[in-house]
């Protein structure tokens, strides 16, 4: 019987990697893949749903299925930061630690995608930020916003602004037109990354200024680990809702696919680290003292905690109306996994 061949779309990452080459192969399928950047995927497929598999955001996933989109998860999360942790400010604010961040303007590159989900929700829970008492300011073109796509405006009582079509996050960080943002990218108006230090001297600015919010990024990690007990996920993937219905198999199929690819990539982590990275071993043995052997566990059971609150902090933050059983947003063959 010939194999099942569908449109697969995801951003590189090592852990799928074998996927998108062709070294693992899921049970009855063959994949087409194309490689995109996330911001670019999640836009294509909320607004035309032109892959029957893709790369998700999980808190779009949220608003999409909030709002009758025709999509289905897989329990698959491979992409997963320390989102708040990427922090920025400008030492002329005053801030001095992260509860500081009261009553500034905080950059983002859209205000429903999942790392500012996780940004708001880190900050009020564990600092006593609330998203009321801070000012937004969103870089994406609602053209090519992801909130463009699911038709998302903000919730009423929050500060919301649009940063001008000739500035971004990076520029307006490093003068001062705003006091926090995660600048680890920036973007331009054709939704193209570019390069932050680029951009910042065709504009001015001094980058000394700009200091991280969590100088030490892994003593955070370690703090949140021990507080929540996992490493927030941004990404997962999703199956067009048609495709999973014709094919009620096709779900299981792909979850053990990945999951034969993340093995591939952990075997050979070790033996991958850059030649140039010269204490990279060190680097490694430090992640996994804090992270554990498998920062990114797969399958519902080992993410019901982290699920549960990302469910929780998109309704708290008013962008989904109600809050949804996990077991309604999975596939069907993998609620047992």
């Amino acid at each position: 019987m010939p194999r099942l061949r569908l449109s697969f779309v995801s951003a590189f990452n090592e852990r799928v990697q074998p996927l998108m080459d062709g070294s693992i192969q899921p049970e009855g399928v063959e994949l087409m893949p194309t490689y995109s950047d996330p911001s670019e995927t999640f836009w294509r497929q909320l607004k035309f749903h032109e892959f029957e598999i893709s790369e998700m955001s999980l808190s779009s996933y949220l608003i999409a299925r909030s709002r009758g989109m025709d999509f289905v998860a897989i329990p698959v999360f491979p992409s997963r930061r320390f989102m708040h942790a990427e922090l920025s400010y400008h030492v002329d604010s005053g801030i001095q630690q992260p509860s500081d961040v009261v009553g500034k303007r905080i950059g983002v590159g859209e205000y429903q995608q999942t790392a500012s989900l996780w940004v708001r929700g880190t900050l009020e829970h564990d600092f006593g930020v609330s998203q009321y008492k801070v000012d937004w300011y969103m870089e994406r073109t609602d053209e090519l916003s992801h909130g463009g796509a699911t038709g998302f405006t903000p919730p009423k009582g929050i500060a919301f602004h649009k940063i001008p079509p000739d500035k971004s996050i990076a520029s307006m960080l490093v003068n001062h037109e705003i006091d926090v943002a995660s600048v680890t990218r920036a973007f331009s108006r054709e939704s193209n990354i570019i390069d932050r230090s680029t951009h910042i001297r065709a504009q001015g600015g001094d980058w000394s200024k700009v200091k991280p919010l969590f100088p030490d990024r892994m003593a955070e990690a370690a703090r949140f680990i021990k507080q929540h007990g996992y490493v927030p996920a941004n990404h997962a993937y999703a199956i067009r809702g048609d495709v999973d219905r014709k094919y009620p198999w096709l779900a299981f199929n792909l979850y053990k696919a990945f999951v034969s690819a993340k093995q591939v990539y952990q075997e050979r982590l070790s033996e991958s680290l850059p030649s140039g990275l010269f204490f990279g071993r060190e680097y490694l043995a430090k992640t996994k003292e804090i992270l554990g052997d498998d920062p990114f566990p797969y399958g519902l059971k080992a993410n019901r905690p982290m699920l549960e609150t990302i469910i929780e902090y998109s309704h708290e933050q008013g962008l989904i109306p109600t809050k949804p059983k996990i077991a309604e947003l999975f596939a069907p063959a993998t609620l047992d996994l």
